[in-house]
């Protein structure tokens, strides 16, 4: 008899990110340019699992994700770019499922790109899970944050 292999969110469906804009505020335009530069740049990186994260500010890669994650990324593009708006880009790894290190966001998330002047974030949709999902985008909303799930 052959074994069916699951996926590790096979039973958090409902937490993965869904298509489209999640949050009432819809990302400006320079806000997706900076998101499809960044998923280019995010897509390159997982592929030599170095990490899953980059920050973007007008069409450049202020900072890369590594071990010390997404927050401490945060602050350290912050301090690069003298106030001017960020974007945030996650991405899961190139793998045919996901069964190892899924790419995980949550609300401890959003006071952290409010204080770094994040205005953007973009997860992959259906492959990016969203820990307390309703309180994060209630919390991002609250913030003026635009949240994306990202497709394809």
């Amino acid at each position: 008899m052959r074994r069916m292999s699951r996926d590790s969110t096979f039973l958090l469906k409902p937490l993965l990110a869904a298509p489209g804009t999640m949050t009432r505020r819809k990302p400006e335009k320079e806000e997706m340019v900076d998101v499809t530069y960044g998923s280019r740049v995010a897509n390159a990186l997982a592929g030599f699992d170095v990490g899953q994260s980059v920050a973007i500010c007008e069409r450049a890669c202020v900072a890369l994700e590594a071990m010390e994650g997404t927050d401490a990324m945060l602050r350290r593009a912050a301090g690069l770019v003298n106030g001017r708006r960020l974007t945030l880009v996650k991405v899961a790894r190139r793998r045919e499922h996901l069964l190892f290190d899924v790419p995980v966001v949550g609300a401890s998330t959003i006071p952290v790109m409010r204080e770094t002047g994040t205005t953007m974030l973009a997860v992959e949709a259906g492959r990016t899970l969203m820990l307390d999902k309703e309180q994060m985008l209630a919390a991002a909303d609250d913030a003026g944050i635009a949240i994306l799930g990202m497709e394809g």
